[in-house]
């Protein structure tokens, strides 16, 4: 039987489930309305849908490297309390996502979340992965998301190295490029990790900022020395020095290499970062870096118990 997009609209309404799982679910069923319905929720997707509204803010991260570190992954997958982002359950599951996207890192598959919960859950193909995770809703009671992940194939000569900081509060992954990676380099990966996790660098180097983004932080910094009464009267030159001293000071902030190495405060990143490449007789770049931050930019989810046992009571 052909199914149509009015069908799959209408397996949408009453189950409130995907478009792409609705139109398989009437695919399996022959169009058959009702068989659909069962068959979502026997695969837990229905009863997951009822749960897709609450929050999920809490959560880990979670990283993978291959044995020769070649490649690297590193995901956020979220629940709605930290209780359950501590349960065994649920981190079982986040390494599981990890191998998932690590599988599949070679042919470039699964670009996007999208795409990953479209794919063959590898842990039982009779499944995709966004069935895998409304199946893990179902056991553990909580909204969860797979909501982000990096992953990084080795360019050249170099090494990736990944950092999870407070048992996955954060989660760093840069690719060294490096002619000769020694224990010493590696050493130095994790501290750039480490001061990532810590500074939270928004580039790796002044090069990397966008024009636009300079532009855009030199119009602030300018309104808001027009703004400041103390400089009614200096000269537009020396106004103009004070704005281009407070964006390179900016740039240092938000720039990795020219941030204050934070095991050495005497040095910058990148005089660390040279001071080891003197070491093992080789330049060393970081060629790309990302960082994860459980929640960030979420709306984290505010308890009242008094409420709950009221709601509870009706």
């Amino acid at each position: 039987m052909a199914i149509t997009a009015s069908m799959v609209k209408e397996l949408r309404e009453l189950t409130g489930v995907g478009m792409l799982d609705c139109k398989k679910a009437l695919a399996e069923t022959d169009g058959d309305m009702e068989k659909a319905v069962e068959y979502l929720r026997e695969k837990g997707l229905a009863a997951s849908e009822k749960k897709a509204g609450r929050i999920a803010s809490e959560g880990v991260c979670l990283s993978y490297l291959n044995d020769d570190k070649s490649v690297g992954v590193v995901v956020e997958v979220n629940s709605e309390t930290d209780f359950v982002a501590k349960n065994e359950e649920f981190q079982g599951f986040v390494n599981a996502v990890v191998n998932q996207v690590a599988e599949h890192i070679a042919n470039s598959q699964a670009a996007d979340v999208e795409a990953l919960l479209a794919e063959a859950w590898k842990f039982d193909t009779s499944m995709t992965v966004a069935e895998a995770l409304s199946s893990k809703v179902a056991v553990i009671g909580e909204n969860l998301k797979i909501r982000r992940f990096e992953k990084y194939a080795k360019e050249g000569n170099g090494t990736i190295v990944s950092y999870i900081h407070g048992g996955g509060r954060i989660g760093v992954m840069i690719e060294i490029a490096c002619d000769n990676v020694t224990d010493a380099v590696e050493e130095m990966g994790k501290n750039v990790a480490m001061q990532i996790a810590a500074l939270n660098p928004q580039f790796i180097c002044v090069d990397d900022v966008p024009a636009e983004f300079v532009a855009k932080e030199k119009e602030i910094l300018t309104q808001q020395a027009m703004n400041d009464p103390k400089n009614a009267s200096k000269p537009a030159n020396i106004i103009e020095k004070m704005i281009d001293g407070r964006l390179n000071k900016e740039m240092k902030e938000i720039c990795l290499i020219e941030q204050p190495y934070v095991k050495d405060g005497d040095l910058t990143v990148k005089k660390y970062i040279e001071s080891v490449a003197k070491e093992v007789g080789a330049p060393i770049t970081i060629k790309r870096m990302v960082r994860f931050e459980t929640g960030e930019g979420l709306e984290k989810k505010e308890e009242n118990f008094a409420e709950e046992v009221a709601k509870a009571a009706k």
